[in-house]
């Protein structure tokens, strides 16, 4: 196969998937410009890498690429302010499949209700103020659709410890947003 062929065919695999990587690289990193740094990154280690890839899922293996390369620059960025989270003392509440049904819909519209927008605005933040682990595999489930499994894939961790936290993310956001209506605030998120 010939540098162009290879190429195109790179393209092909990875264009479809670069909205949600970015969207992933958005939330983990929590700026614009870090987020477009880390898929450009992703993008070149993708390319580097491309002769590796068993034509599996593709959007597990860019979003795995994109995942780790954040994580990196993250751990660069953070070295000295590691933070540890408890969530366990203080969450309660029951599961439910969905964090809130107009989660999903990310794209603002010019008509939009002002409440709802207001919440989804509330949800966002509060998905924010998740750690990193509990924010992407939110981010993996809820926007962008994915199992358990494809996002234990992606993680390199045990489809349990992906139930766990996701079970974990969701009390946390449920108490968060239920703080945020009381006008309370909760300092270790």
């Amino acid at each position: 196969m010939t540098r162009k062929q290879s190429r195109a065919e790179f393209e092909h695999v990875m264009c479809p998937h670069l909205g949600s990587a970015y969207n992933l690289a958005m939330w983990l990193m929590r700026h614009p410009q870090d987020a477009e740094d880390a898929v450009q990154t992703a993008y070149l280690k993708a390319y580097n890498a491309f002769d590796r890839f068993q034509g599996d899922y593709a959007a597990a293996w860019v979003l795995k690429i994109v995942r780790n390369t954040c994580l990196t620059a993250l751990n660069k960025k953070n070295a000295d302010r590691t933070k540890v989270v408890s969530l366990d003392a203080a969450l309660s509440g029951s599961e439910s499949h969905r964090i809130i049904p107009f989660l999903h819909d990310t794209q603002a519209q010019p008509d939009a209700n002002l409440a709802a927008k207001h919440e989804r605005n509330l949800v966002h933040a509060a998905i924010n103020r998740l750690p990193v682990d509990y924010r992407e595999v939110v981010v993996l489930r809820e926007f962008e659709d994915m199992t358990y499994q494809q996002i234990a894939d992606i993680t390199e961790v045990p489809i349990g410890t992906i139930m766990s936290r996701l079970s974990r993310a969701r009390k946390a956001l449920r108490e968060l947003l239920s703080l945020s209506e009381d006008g309370g605030q909760r300092s270790e998120l």
